[in-house]
């Protein structure tokens, strides 16, 4: 008999909203685009903020820390969560609770408050956990590594959208009368209300599964309990430390471009927002592409393939970062920044490209600690842009050899083991 489910689609229809998966693929990326614009809203209008609070090079590397610290622990959680809430109710509930601090930013009044906030706001970089995970219910092994690159990429372009557009919301705040202190603060309200308007959509427009949400279909629950043992496989590892290298560079990137243009290269507080936030705008096609290139890969060379890609677009990456590093001058900057940017955001939807296959049933726990890993490379990353005897220079060379090394360690990763089809859970259904 015909199975009356809706099954994961083997087709990505960019255009159509006609299909629950199609409708859940895009109210998802909408969701992190939303919370990475929430989590990064602060960080282009630094440079005000730090003569407004005036913080040290020290405070300033000590919020950047705080501001990726706090997501490590929530991407855990979370990942956690949407194994058994399901990533619907998990999302809406993030959102509504992480609007709150979004929302209270602007009463930080001096370094401490500032820093609490910033730390605050970290957790809602968990979406990213569940834009994977629900990406990953929704579309076929065929396409996974490509649908989840491109819901990471688009959402990750809040990171990029927020350095061009706070500025500007932050000017024309101004531009109504109120003092620099008073507009970073009132900036701060567009993305709280982005994220409550997301969270109707997600409540209103997706479901758990192709079949629907878990309260309203039967599931297996033994076989949908954490495994913890996957913890042995050391690919998680590999991949972990990969996505600290390449997505941690990301979120450190997009916490320093503005503060490094306008201190190295003397340019406005509007016109570094810019060029940084072209760093971020690559992810409109550059984690799709990783992700694209690992599907076919993973076609005729399967995990082992996959992972040899990874490799060299993290080795591509650290080089690209040393040249940026070394720059003399803005214009060579800008160009070494859009090839590193290139690889980084291709090595984020290669490693996401893996993650689904490393244990079909286990998704949720992989992907939030793979995703933790991003966060903890971002973290241990801002230590030494914190230490005033490193130049932001010398801490983008030591960064990129870490890439390099990284590269070569995910290089000699055995991804040549394949899941097992008998671990994949499946629904019940009557």
């Amino acid at each position: 008999m015909k199975n009356p489910f809706p099954e994961p689609l083997r087709k990505l229809s960019l255009f159509s909203l006609g299909t629950v998966q199609m409708r859940t693929f895009h109210i998802t990326w909408l969701m992190f685009f939303t919370c990475f614009f929430g989590w990064f809203g602060l960080a282009p209008l630094m440079p005000t903020i730090r003569e407004d609070l005036g913080l040290t090079k020290s405070q300033v590397g000590n919020v950047m820390i705080a501001s990726v610290s706090g997501t490590i622990i929530a991407r855990l959680i979370i990942g956690r969560l949407c194994d058994t809430w399901g990533p619907r109710k998990t999302a809406v509930r993030l959102l509504l609770l992480g609007s709150i601090p979004v929302f209270l930013a602007g009463l930080a009044h001096d370094y401490t408050t500032f820093l609490l906030f910033r730390f605050a706001i970290g957790a809602i970089g968990a979406s990213f956990v569940i834009t994977q995970f629900h990406t990953s219910m929704m579309f076929d092994a065929s396409i996974k590594g490509t649908a989840n690159a491109i819901t990471g990429g688009w959402g990750n372009l809040g990171g990029g959208v927020t350095n061009i557009v706070m500025p500007l919301i932050f000017a024309t705040i101004m531009g109504f009368g109120y003092t620099a202190g008073q507009s970073w603060r009132l900036a701060m309200i567009v993305p709280g209300l982005m994220m409550l308007g997301v969270a109707f959509l997600y409540h209103r427009y997706t479901k758990d599964t192709p079949a629907g949400n878990y309260d309203e279909i039967e599931r297996d629950t033994k076989k949908n309990k954490t495994d913890w043992s996957v913890l042995k496989d050391w690919r998680i590892w590999a991949l972990m430390l990969a996505y600290a290298m390449c997505f941690g560079m990301e979120i450190t990137f997009d916490n320093v471009a503005s503060l490094h243009f306008v201190d190295t290269y003397h340019l406005s507080q509007a016109s570094a927002g810019f060029w940084a936030g072209a760093f971020g705008l690559m992810n409109l096609f550059a984690r799709a592409l990783g992700g694209f290139v690992s599907d076919r890969i993973g076609l005729k060379q399967g995990l082992k393939g996959k992972g040899i890609l990874l490799a060299l677009v993290l080795l591509a990456e650290g080089g690209g970062l040393l040249l940026f590093a070394g720059a003399a001058n803005l214009q060579l900057a800008i160009v070494a920044m859009i090839g590193f940017a290139l690889f980084l955001k291709m090595a984020n939807g290669a490693t996401y490209g893996i993650v689904p296959f490393i244990d079909p049933r286990n998704v949720g726990l992989v992907s939030g600690i793979v995703g933790a890993g991003g966060n903890l490379g971002g973290m241990l990353f801002g230590f030494l842009f914190k230490a005033d005897n490193i130049s932001y220079e010398q801490a983008f060379t030591w960064i990129a050899y870490a890439v390099i090394v990284t590269g070569c360690i995910v290089l000699f990763t055995g991804f040549s083991k394949e899941p097992s089809a008998r671990r994949v859970p499946k629904l019940i259904t009557q």
